[in-house]
């Protein structure tokens, strides 16, 4: 197979149609194929390729396997189709319930820490398979599988090696050094227990809003498709050797099935419009070469296609996935993704079975989902024979990984051998990634690679924050919260340079605002987008940071200074940053580097004989908007017209001067970042500000102060951060009234309500009074939800800022249907309350220094 590393090398690209055919065997020319489909409605010849599975039928496992299902009961049967999250499943419900699989969601840990040991992991995956094989209370012994968010790296666990994102590996071309990373990959999680992980991401993000874009390796299905075999294999070993599903490979999970990169407006979760023949020769591409590769598993994706949810789309997950693809391992849904599936919930969803699905991740509501599908299968909704195939096909899977055999994690080839955890070969491995990946889009006279024997200025909120450089998915869901200490075997990117620096005669000093005692000699500035993963991560449009030109000013006040600036930027996506652009001397697209620092400094860094260490080659994999509503613009397509093209990327030997951008975004309007309602004394667009009293007062608050008749309710400003960027709201107690975030139109939060997500307030309590508060939310006509919010207050520290977290399940299972909300926030009491409010926000789990109870 080609190294990859030729395609697409400059603006516009090569687009390898061959590709494919070279990773798998498909019948005639798929080239014809889909220009027959596309140019033929309802013409007979279908553009699915049909993948040559790589696993011979073996006699012996099949026997196996009819031997254990004729034991088993129908009870048991159902249990196996189950997968519970560790967060709301024990060990004795798996002994119990005789479930198929647990996983550990984003914000799901060992004693609900984002930060434990690896021990502790371990010990967990030891009980839960322990459960599995108790037979004590009846039951036959089959070997639970323990999945896990893999996604760059065993990245859930302390020490772990952390691997770029998927949009910075795209950028590599590199599909053996793909193959590596899943080695490693593998190795790391196997040592913590899991044997079972939920990657690679394989969705070829269409718009770059889209939160989850730094989980695609690239725009173009060619890149996609170069790599998903490679990560496959990497993963699980090669299929007829030795190692293929030993105990230092774990099954992979190619994921999401099918088409979560083309959502309507870059909306996770949302719908994508295509179709038949563009869906497969785009959304598609990654799958024939990972099934080709024997991958194990396939996620249904959260999204729809057409108007038709995945978990309940048959014609996709069965006859197209199952039939023509001829993928021999078993479907696993998402996170209660079958609770989307028109007609069904959360509990209740036999649809998803018969559609396909083989086993559901219900993650809380596994033992409702458990319950109902049995009564489904005993009533004749779900066909025995269907339930028989997906317990077959799971069968399989736990055989050919030969977990029946294997004995606990803690006693499996490489189970509790921490060492290998961020272990110096797997480093370096990391460490190479990050250097390929790094892209060049301006070297003004040539100002790369610096000298590291001169005073070097280290600058900027992603200097010296390995969370940050990390991303989502990173300890936790979104990646946030995380401290210096949770990364032991990393180096940030000041440490990195510092260390080179120092190595070579020369000096860094870390200053994150710029300032400086004695002037350097150039600056290195690292900024870029705070970790964020799905729902969070969706943007309007691709404005940096709007409202906040921290940066840029940092950026400028240091080249009035007259020092060099070298910009680093940290982001899952390209946005719009002409400004920072046209202000530093040279700008690298560094993406979500992960844990080794010392990446970057290799290529920024001479030797300290003056030659280059490590010079650029980075080709961008996603094209670099030329506007911030740019956001859908992709190599191909009519009418591209990029800043950067697809496959841009300057090397040391290449002309890096760049004329002056313009520096006018293309968005008009007030904009405002997803998911935040208010911040920094500003509204999000479409939210107002209302203060309401029981007797029909109202108020919409345009200027300040402002106040209800009678003064029964007034807000002032007041400074948190920054000047006037919080409210005060004061209470008379004279009698009943609200403070109302309200929106112009119904704001749909099905989606984040199904997870962790949060209302998140920053606030400042200064008065409780003895009568009740309560926090609400509304979503129409008789429809509202109401929760007791004053014992909370009171038991927050007084007079001082901090953040209350208000789970958006709690509002939705006191009344509110989050799909219509058209208030986000109520605040309500007749008593003598004032307390200041200086962010109203989504948020994860671990962003809430304090959370409400879920209690009506």
């Amino acid at each position: 197979m080609a190294n990859g590393r030729d395609f697409t090398r400059v603006g516009g690209g090569v687009l390898l149609a061959a590709l494919l055919l070279a990773l798998v065997s498909c019948k005639g020319d798929g080239k014809a194929d889909q220009d027959a489909a596309s140019t033929q409605a309802g013409a007979n010849a279908s553009p699915w390729p049909e993948v040559k599975w790589p696993l011979a039928e073996d006699a012996a496992l099949e026997q196996r396997i009819d031997a254990l299902l004729a034991t088993l009961t129908m009870e048991e049967k159902v249990g196996q189709v189950v997968q519970g999250d560790i967060a709301s499943i024990t060990p004795d419900d798996v002994r119990k319930y005789r479930l198929g699989s647990i996983l550990a969601g984003g914000n799901s840990d060992p004693g609900g820490r984002y930060d434990a040991a690896p021990a502790e992991w371990l010990a967990l995956a030891d009980a839960f398979y322990e459960a599995s094989m108790d037979t004590s209370q009846g039951g036959k012994a089959i070997p639970v599988m323990f999945g896990i968010d893999a996604v760059h790296g065993q990245s859930n666990i302390v020490g772990a090696t952390l691997f770029p994102h998927n949009i910075g590996l795209g950028a590599t071309r590199n599909p053996d050094l793909l193959r590596r990373i899943g080695e490693i990959t593998a190795l790391e999680t196997r040592v913590t227990g899991m044997e079972w992980a939920f990657a690679p991401t394989v969705a070829v993000p269409q718009d770059d809003r889209w939160g989850r874009s730094y989980e695609g390796y690239s725009e173009s299905p060619e890149v996609v498709a170069s790599f998903a075999g490679a990560m496959v294999e990497g993963l699980q070993g090669r299929p007829g050797t030795p190692e293929f599903l030993d105990g230092r490979r774990v099954a992979a999970s190619v994921k999401h099935f099918l088409g979560d990169g083309g959502t309507t407006n870059g909306k996770d979760q949302g719908d994508t419009r295509i179709g038949e023949a563009e869906l497969v020769r785009i959304h598609a591409a990654g799958y024939p070469p990972a099934i080709a590769a024997g991958a194990q598993t396939v996620m249904a994706s959260f999204n729809s296609v057409n108007g038709v949810k995945m978990h309940g789309n048959k014609p996709l997950l069965a006859d197209a996935l199952k039939g023509r693809m001829n993928f021999g391992g078993f479907v696993v849904g998402d996170w209660n993704g079958h609770g989307q599936v028109e007609g069904c919930t959360n509990t209740d969803c036999p649809a998803t079975i018969n559609a396909g699905l083989d086993m559901a991740m219900a993650s809380d509501s596994w033992k409702g989902f458990y319950e109902s599908t049995l009564a489904a299968v005993k009533a004749g909704t779900i066909p025995q024979e269907r339930l028989d195939d997906a317990v077959r096909r799971i069968l399989r899977v736990k055989f050919r990984l030969g977990l029946f055999e294997a004995g606990k994690p803690s006693q499996r080839a490489v189970g509790g051998k921490f060492a290998l955890l961020g272990a110096q070969e797997h480093r370096a491995v990391a460490r190479q990634a990050v250097r390929e990946s790094l892209v060049l889009l301006k070297n003004q006279g040539g100002l790369l690679p610096l000298q590291p024997r001169q005073r070097i200025l280290v600058a900027g909120d992603g200097a010296h924050d390995v969370g940050k450089q990390a991303g989502g998915w990173t300890l936790n869901w979104q990646g946030t919260g995380t401290r210096r200490i949770d990364f032991p075997n990393a180096d940030s990117i000041f440490e990195g340079i510092a260390r080179q620096a120092k190595a070579a005669g020369g000096e860094a000093a870390l200053a994150i605002d710029g300032d400086y005692r004695q002037k350097p000699d150039v600056a290195i500035v690292v900024f870029g987008e705070d970790p964020y993963a799905e729902f969070q991560g969706d943007l309007p449009n691709l404005l940096y940071k709007p409202g906040n030109d921290t940066d840029l000013e940092l950026i400028r006040r240091l080249k009035a200074d007259g020092i060099p600036v070298v910009a680093v930027f940290l982001s899952g996506r390209p946005l719009w940053v002409n400004r920072e652009l046209n202000a530093a001397d040279a700008f690298v697209a560094a993406w979500l580097p992960g844990s080794e620092g010392g990446g970057i400094a290799d290529v920024l860094l001479r030797k300290p004989d003056g030659g280059v260490q490590h010079d650029f080659t980075g080709k961008l994999s996603f094209s670099w908007p030329r506007t911030a509503t740019q956001y859908a613009n992709n190599v191909g397509q009519e009418g591209y017209d990029p800043l950067f093209a697809f496959g841009f990327g300057l090397t040391y030997a290449d002309n890096g001067d760049l004329a002056p951008l313009p520096e006018e975004s293309g968005v008009t309007g007030e904009q405002g970042a997803s998911g935040v309602f208010y911040a920094r004394g500003d509204l999000a667009p479409g939210m107002a500000l209302r203060l309401e009293g029981d007797q029909g007062q109202s108020l919409t608050v345009t200027s300040l102060p402002g106040a209800l008749e009678g003064d029964l309710l007034r807000v002032t400003g007041v400074d948190h951060l920054a000047q006037e960027d919080a409210r005060r709201f004061a209470w008379s107690g004279a009698g009943p009234a609200s403070v109302v975030l309200q929106s112009h139109s119904p704001i749909d939060l099905q989606r984040e309500t199904n997870g962790d997500v949060m209302l998140v307030l920053t606030l400042r309590p200064e008065r409780i009074p003895t009568e009740e508060v309560s926090l609400g939310a509304s979503c129409g006509d008789g429809c509202r939800a109401s929760l007791p919010l004053r014992d909370a207050l009171a038991g927050l520290p007084a007079d001082q800022w901090t953040t209350l977290g208000v789970p958006l399940k709690c509002l939705a299972t006191a009344g509110a249907d989050t799909g219509k909300l058209d208030s986000v926030l109520q605040l309500r009491t007749a008593g003598e309350l004032q307390l200041s409010v200086s962010r109203v926000a989504l948020g994860a789990l671990n962003e809430a220094q304090h959370m409400l109870p879920c209690t009506r």
